[in-house]
């Protein structure tokens, strides 16, 4: 068994059962229902893991839906990153964007496919959840319970029982190993449906159409010499520096194009570690909570006195993850950051992310309402993805880009399916599966199970419940040693539902603190 001293890992304390709260979609009143723990630290690996099993945090507060019982099923989706191309109205956006900063041009109307994120607390639980977490975080007190709980172990006991349990602990981890949950390619004829169907292909040109057919032409006269005659029918009008003016700008250079030296705003995007918190967010944090307070005040009509500086600070500042900065990461390091979009001196939207070994994890995005006109929702994502491959060019395991949740039934959140190509994420097996064979099921049912193979099990999942690692009285023990010492079977349903969420390798690795 390992002592306190030796402790370097995550340390987690999961509520049992499940609870049900007001949903932030549908507004159901008591629909959403989930399973959670308090993450008093995690490596980023760890964390990893847990959202390639449907997991994601906000602040120091883990949750999983229960997918098959919940109001609004929440599909944890990913974007390739490397393989993304910008739609249409992604460079319109892009586009409307450079026009500002340039000459200062006002688009007028409505934003197009503007995010219509639920603020953080509706996302999560509702106000019973925010209650039930609304406590303080703090080292030294967490440690200094667990060295008193040797001297009065009735009274730790009891303390534990309290809200006062929850607490955080930092600790440095080395960058651990593990792989990424695999893809698997599922064959369905996509039905026709309202709207955008993103199960077909973009729009082509009607230049790239013209070809095709005559391609096809060529082809009917001539089979047997198909590739001579194409050839020859391409050289002349298609020469090598033809053919490479008309290749499509890159998300790089649409978000990069050069502008003229007299531009009329300025716009700087710095990122800057939140947790713990770096000099740079320290000095800024009083303007990014005003542009915060704004905008659940305008967007999501709050009153001014419920965006308090704490529950932004335990939403969107606090977050268990370490901070890593191995030689073979990216330069900032892993861990939870803010991306401050600047503009002409003052923050203007901010984006939470986590940083990732395998991906950059959007944790969520406010911004100052008056700018709404610049779909400042759809730039940060085309940015953040944009960062992604930067971040890839150092670190080539980092590729892709999760967006949180893909809520097939909520019109205002179906948006995430549009940048393309992304996946999503089976809540029966953990593979990844492309959206466009997920969304006709979809369209049947809100819950789905995207893998098809009927005889596909959960590789990840709890095999061997006892070799689960628990934290009790300052010491490390396996759970088949624990559940021995205290002899309590009314524990073990816990443990095991546990395990069953979290996967065998997440339950070995991480330490479940037990009072």
């Amino acid at each position: 068994m390992a002592s306190w001293a030796a402790l370097s890992s995550s340390i987690v304390e999961y509520f049992e059962g499940e609870d049900f709260y007001r949903c932030g979609y549908c507004k159901n009143e008591s629909g959403s229902r989930s399973n959670g723990m308090w993450a008093h630290s995690m490596t980023v690996q760890d964390y990893q893991d847990l959202i390639d099993r449907g997991w994601r945090r906000s602040g120091k507060y883990v949750y999983k839906p229960v997918m098959n019982q919940t109001c609004c099923p929440q599909y944890t989706i990913r974007c390739r990153s490397l393989q993304f191309q910008p739609s249409k109205s992604h460079k319109k956006v892009l586009k409307k964007m450079l026009k500002f900063l340039a000459k200062g041009e006002i688009s007028q109307g409505n934003c197009e496919d503007e995010p219509m994120e639920p603020t953080m607390e509706d996302a999560v639980a509702g106000d019973a959840l925010i209650n039930k977490l609304d406590v303080q975080c703090d080292l030294k007190t967490f440690k200094e319970s667990l060295e008193s709980e040797e001297k009065n172990e009735g009274k730790s006991a009891k303390k534990a029982e309290s809200n006062e349990l929850i607490r955080s602990q930092d600790t440095e981890e080395k960058l651990g190993s593990g792989e990424p949950s695999h893809s698997i390619e599922v064959h369905t004829v996509p039905k026709p449906g309202k709207g955008a169907d993103l199960s077909k292909p973009p729009c082509r040109k009607a230049k790239e159409i013209r070809k095709e057919r005559k391609r096809l032409k060529l082809m009917q006269q001539n089979p047997a010499g198909e590739f001579e005659g194409l050839q020859a029918h391409r050289e002349p009008l298609s020469p090598p520096k033809a053919a490479k003016s008309n290749q499509p700008k890159s998300l790089e250079d649409l978000i990069f194009e050069s502008l003229p030296e007299n531009t009329s705003h300025k716009l700087e995007v710095r990122v800057v570690r939140s947790s713990p918190p770096s000099s740079q967010f320290k000095a800024t944090m009083l303007e990014s909570y005003q542009v915060y307070k704004r905008y659940q005040m305008v967007i999501h009509k709050h009153p001014p006195d419920k965006p308090t500086v704490s529950q932004f600070t335990r939403f969107l500042c606090s977050s268990p993850l370490e901070a890593e900065n191995p030689p073979n990461g990216p330069d900032c390091g892993y861990g939870s950051f803010h991306q401050q979009y600047w503009l002409d001196g003052k923050i203007i939207a901010v984006g939470v992310i986590d940083i990732l070994p395998y991906c950059v994890s959007s944790v969520y995005l406010y911004y100052d309402p008056d700018y709404s006109f610049l779909s400042l929702g759809i730039y940060s994502a085309l940015r953040e993805i944009a960062f992604t491959r930067q971040l890839h060019e150092k670190t080539p395991q980092l590729s892709y880009y999760y967006m949180g949740f893909y809520i097939h039934s909520c019109p205002k959140m179906k948006y995430k399916g549009h940048y393309r190509p992304s996946d999503l994420l089976c809540p029966e097996t953990y593979v990844w599966v492309p959206i466009e064979q997920c969304l006709p099921s979809l369209e049947n049912s809100k819950y789905c199970r995207f893998n098809q193979d009927p005889d596909a099990v959960d590789e990840g999942r709890s095999k061997e419940p006892d070799r689960l690692q628990v934290f009790h009285k300052k010491a490390i023990m396996p759970y088949g040693v624990y559940k021995k010492q205290r002899k309590d079977p009314s524990e073990e349903a816990t443990v095991l539902q546990y395990a069953s969420l979290v996967g065998q390798v997440c339950a070995e690795r991480m330490l479940l603190f037990r009072n």
